[in-house]
């Protein structure tokens, strides 16, 4: 019996194997079916993006889906996905068995009973230390003092740590083993606060370590356990990329190096800024900028400038609201903060320097102009981390003229809001953690997150809003887009670390560190975009974090 094949038959044949030949391209990962921000120059959004080998390998429409055969799809159902966030300027660490976590701590009676329930755990004698409360989100509307302190730990010396890290409590017996009386005098850059009898009342602005200095140090082992863990918890929030503001080279940044080594495929790639050591030392340290990979780099040099406003002690041109011709607090006289950036620009390296107040920014940029006007060097990136203050009409020229760039943290307007009030009044106020009058001049800038809180959302929604935590807002002027806003979150990060070419947009080549967030950030209401959730996290092309699986 003889068989017939029809010419329709063998069109569709052909058609079936026309089909299955365009679907054989292997790729580790297709994303498809939403809004893919690619963050390139072009602003060009996507349906579809394949990923091969932890790098986007193509961007384009629904035609991907019949291109390539994925071992994993992933369905955005509509959702956004873009870069993931760089974080440019942040501050983890493990915790010792005696610290407690004081984020969300809304009474100095909770403070008490958290400080309470640790010295009895760790038995009296033993040091309690804490990070995180803020007077702000107090209802007692004040600082603890050490008496507060006293209360819940008569038999055990304390230390709590205010939100930012720029000032502590201590109780008495903390005070009492490091000597401080109210005949101790103010350190250099820093502050002891002091009652209206002239007693200190146990906060210490800046130079906590005249206190801290006696805490004996916890164990490599309690702390990397810990460590690990806070670094994988910032994947939840979408952070692909860190910027640690500063390590020593004496332990830390081998305790970095080392987690790396083992972990570092599962957690954000990681650029660590070196606290400066000295020249000697430095070139002892035997690496230099950009050594590392993509997982984990050396970058630039932690200085400080000045203070922060938690305190307050950042460096003011003009003074204080209400605080006679109180202006902040050097950290290092001018001369010496000349010779470590003369010296370090010499050795090659890049910096970034501590600057809030419009002070210290002056200063800085004076300084960097003098060590570029006699040594100058293309393309060098030194930066400025925060930049809480606009500084004058000529620092703002001089810092376009020089190529200086600007890591700062929109969040502040929103968190810091109550410690701005109390000590800014007039334009320094209303123009706090300047962002759009900044861009105007052509200035380069990226965001980050510090500790106030970690997480780009607020910053995104304090950067697009101006508003602070009771809603009012500050310089609508200095307002940026949401898409603006995200940009800076994400490519310019990318810029500072000198890693633009591998990182930062989604487009072909480069890595495949991208956020899927639950709802259009670009079109969610304000109140929703602060409080917006990451539902996916992949850095590399591997998803290590899934909200809703």
């Amino acid at each position: 019996m003889r068989s017939f094949i029809t010419a329709g038959a063998v069109i569709a044949c052909a058609i079936a194997a026309t089909a299955h030949q365009e679907r054989t391209e292997p790729v580790d990962l297709l994303i498809h079916s939403g809004r893919i921000l690619s963050m390139d120059d072009r602003g060009a959004v996507h349906d579809a993006l394949a990923v091969r080998g932890g790098r986007v390998v193509a961007a384009g429409g629904p035609e991907l889906r019949r291109r390539f055969a994925a071992a994993r799809e992933i369905d955005l159902r509509g959702r956004t996905a873009a870069p993931g966030f760089n974080d440019t300027h942040i501050h983890i660490s493990g915790d010792a068995r005696r610290e407690i976590d004081m984020t969300g701590v809304r009474s100095i009676a909770d403070l008490q009973a958290r400080i309470r329930a640790k010295a009895t755990e760790l038995g009296a004698g033993q040091w309690v230390t804490g990070y995180g409360w803020s007077e702000d989100e107090l209802t007692d509307k004040r600082k603890p003092v050490r008496e507060d302190l006293d209360a819940a730990a008569p038999g055990n010396p304390v230390m709590m740590t205010r939100a930012g890290g720029h000032s502590a409590v201590f109780n008495t017996a903390a005070l009492a083993l490091a000597k401080v009386t109210r005949d101790t005098r103010d350190p250099d850059g820093g502050v002891i606060e002091r009652d209206a009898r002239g007693e200190p009342t146990g906060v210490i602005r800046e130079k906590q370590e005249i206190v801290a200095r006696l805490i004996p140090p916890a164990t490599p082992a309690e702390l990397r356990t810990s460590f690990v863990a806070n670094l994988r918890k910032l994947l939840r929030l979408g952070i692909t990329s860190l910027v640690q503001a500063g390590v020593g080279i004496d332990g830390e940044y081998q305790l970095w190096e080392s987690v790396y080594r083992e972990s570092g495929d599962t957690l954000p790639r990681a650029t660590v800024q070196i606290d400066w050591p000295g020249v000697e030392q430095l070139k002892a340290f035997g690496h230099r900028p950009g050594d590392g990979d993509e997982r984990f780099r050396i970058g630039a040099i932690k200085i400080f400038v000045d203070g922060g406003f938690t305190g307050p002690a950042a460096y003011t041109l003009a003074p204080y609201k209400g605080q006679g011709d109180y202006r902040g607090k050097l950290v290092r006289p001018p001369q010496e903060l000349y010779e470590i950036l003369r010296d370090g620009h010499a050795l090659g390296w890049q910096f970034g320097v501590h600057t809030i107040g419009d002070g210290a920014i002056v200063l800085a940029v004076d300084t960097f102009e003098r060590v570029l006007r006699d040594a100058p060097r293309p393309d060098h990136r030194h930066y400025l981390n925060h930049f809480s203050m606009r500084p004058p009409e000529a620092t703002l020229r001089k810092i376009k003229a020089l190529g200086l760039l600007i890591a700062q943290q929109p969040n502040f307007t929103y968190t810091l809001e109550g410690r701005y009030a109390a000590n800014l009044e007039g334009e320094c106020l209303a123009h706090n953690n300047p962002v759009a009058s900044v861009l105007r001049h052509g200035i380069f800038m990226a965001f980050s997150s510090d500790i106030l809180p970690i997480g780009p959302m607020v910053g995104i929604y304090g950067a697009s809003t101006r508003k602070g935590m009771s809603g009012a807002v500050f310089g609508a002027d200095e307002r940026v887009s949401v898409l603006d806003a995200l940009r800076m979150y994400t490519r310019n990060g990318a810029f500072i670390t000198r890693e633009e070419s591998i990182k930062g947009t989604l487009e072909p080549g480069r890595l495949a560190d991208i956020i899927v967030f639950s709802d259009n950030p670009l079109t969610v209401s304000e109140d929703a975009l602060k409080d917006l959730p990451i539902d996916l996290t992949i850095v590399g092309g591997k998803v290590l974090y899934e909200r809703t699986p």
